[in-house]
């Protein structure tokens, strides 16, 4: 039921180069479903440090933060949590209405939600892992495993730069491609198998590889039954979907914003209203 708006109406935004209704539709559905005094916006600036001190001045409450701001926002909060150290960068802020002129705690719950997935499906710190991707998103992902323990890392990345710099800082082995190497947790952070990417019909492992694995992994949100999704899925191998960890990590804000904690039927149907 939605909540008349009123000069009391908490404001939620997030902050990206390329606003999507993606967040708007998962946060405000909520609201709506459990009759919350919040409104959530997305917006987009080419001045990111007036536009934090705007979530203080203004009072919003909570700001998801995409990029290219995720790193600039860093030197702008006043606390930063280890999910958002461990990987310098940030996708949510909280500001604490409490404090007179606001405090702002950063946080990333993309990494949050990677550990949580990794916890729930029970996967071990022996397991090897095989990351394809060197992107801030790979970032996250790499450093979730690293922090639960797993040593036995792989970067998989055609470029050479950004994947051996990834691998370092995680301390995993990096190489150009996949060719025959396998691991026991397939994990895809690359656009392969997104919709409307190039490589939208693509694999980022073959059949052979994906059924000596014992967990595929695919980032990749739209669709959540991505080719490499089926794939595993018809080979037998357990699987996480990109719709997890976006549902997940957008649950994770909801959270901080609100106090309240989704069910896990509403967090789905939420995220099923987002991504349609």
């Amino acid at each position: 039921m939605r909540v008349p708006l009123s000069k009391d109406t908490r404001l939620c935004i997030s902050l990206s180069g390329r606003p999507t209704n993606i967040g708007t539709r998962f946060h405000n559905y909520l609201y709506d479903l459990l009759g919350l005094d919040f409104i959530y916006k997305a917006c987009t600036t080419t001045d990111i440090a007036a536009a934090i001190g705007g979530v203080r001045a203004l009072g919003i409450r909570g700001c998801s933060v995409s990029m290219p701001f995720k790193q600039d926002v860093l030197a702008l909060v006043d606390e930063v949590e280890q999910s958002a150290r461990s990987i310098h960068a940030v996708n949510t802020i909280v500001n604490d209405l409490s404090v007179p002129g606001g405090r702002l705690t950063a946080s990333n719950t993309d990494y949050l939600a990677v550990q949580r997935l990794i916890a729930e499906n029970r996967l071990a710190p022996s397991q090897s892992v095989l990351i394809h991707g060197s992107g801030g998103m790979a970032s996250a992902v790499g450093a979730a495993f690293r922090d639960l323990g797993f040593d036995h890392g792989t970067i998989v990345a055609r470029n050479a730069e950004t994947g051996r710099s990834l691998a370092d800082r995680l301390g995993f082995d990096y190489v150009a491609d996949v060719g025959s190497r396998g691991a026991d947790v397939l994990v895809n952070v690359t656009p392969v198998g997104m919709a409307g990417a190039p490589e939208a019909s693509e694999k980022p492992f073959d059949d052979a590889t994906i059924a000596k694995a014992h967990n595929v992994f695919d980032v990749v949100a739209m669709p959540s039954e991505t080719p490499l999704i089926k794939a595993a899925r018809i080979a037998g191998v357990a699987v996480i979907t990109g719709a997890e960890v976006i549902a997940l990590q957008a649950a994770e804000q909801f959270e901080r914003y609100t106090g309240i904690r989704p069910t896990d039927e509403q967090i789905l149907a939420a995220s099923a209203v987002s991504r349609a």
